[in-house]
């Protein structure tokens, strides 16, 4: 069955990487935008040519979730990071996209969700975090006190989407760390350097290493090769059960 579409405004912009923008939205009849944490949402996105594209997106929010620094939960809300492809037409649009524009959504939908409270690695590449931050902000919000470790990679340090909203909650959150691994990192770089799966088994160890909490689970976003390769790791070298590797990806 057809999800209707309902008419949303962009309400603020800003940009959050040199390829990555993060777009709020907000319905305009007033409704609930109603998701769980890891879903994504569809927009019908107008094109100069006067055509439309429908472009599916990650909701990078929590449910009910407000412009980052307000701590108020607003239900008809929910914010993008969208990365501008060269030569996209979805992602130019969203880009030079004024605030104010209204178009049509669709959804949200996606199985990619984190239901149940249990020790989580979190493994992206790219704006493959965004529905993983929405699944960590999520968590956060309900206090939960579960360990949660986020690694991603990305080619240099000016790449990193929500480095400093990541450090400031492991400054202050015991049970969350963010870790960022760089595969073109400059000399003064010293943080993990590589791809996320060589650094998959030793963190997933660490979750894993007490005894008393039950086994972490891992939820993957991103390209095909990293989600695979990543699987790989967890699944055939670790011989995880597949309940507890998630993972969706965007191509």
């Amino acid at each position: 069955m057809s999800l209707p579409p309902f008419p949303v405004r962009l309400i603020a912009a800003r940009p959050l990487t040199p390829t990555v923008r993060e777009l709020v939205f907000e319905r305009v009849d007033g409704a609930p935008v109603v998701y769980e944490a890891g879903q994504w949402i569809s927009l019908d996105i107008p094109q100069p040519s006067g055509t439309v594209v429908r472009r599916a997106y990650s909701i990078a929010s929590a449910p009910g979730c407000a412009i980052p620094g307000d701590d108020a939960r607003v239900p008809h809300r929910f914010e993008l990071a969208v990365t501008h492809v060269e030569g996209g037409p979805g992602s130019t649009a969203l880009h030079a996209m004024a605030v104010g524009t209204v178009l049509d959504a669709i959804g949200p939908q996606g199985f990619f969700v984190r239901r149940e409270q249990h020790p989580s690695l979190f493994v992206a590449t790219g704006s493959g975090l965004t529905p993983l931050r929405s699944m960590v902000r999520d968590a956060l919000a309900r206090g939960e006190r579960s360990p949660m470790h986020v690694l991603c990679g990305v080619r240099t340090p000016e790449e990193r989407l929500y480095a400093e909203e990541f450090e400031a909650l492991a400054a202050t959150l015991p049970h969350f760390r963010a870790t960022y691994t760089l595969s073109r990192g400059a000399d003064d770089w010293a943080g993990p350097r590589g791809y996320v799966q060589t650094h998959v088994r030793a963190l997933y160890e660490e979750l894993a290493a007490d005894p008393a909490r039950e086994a972490p689970h891992v939820y993957i976003c991103g390209l095909q090769k990293m989600v695979s390769a990543v699987r790989d790791v967890l699944r055939k070298e670790m011989d995880l059960p597949r309940q507890v590797v998630h993972s969706e990806r965007y191509d």
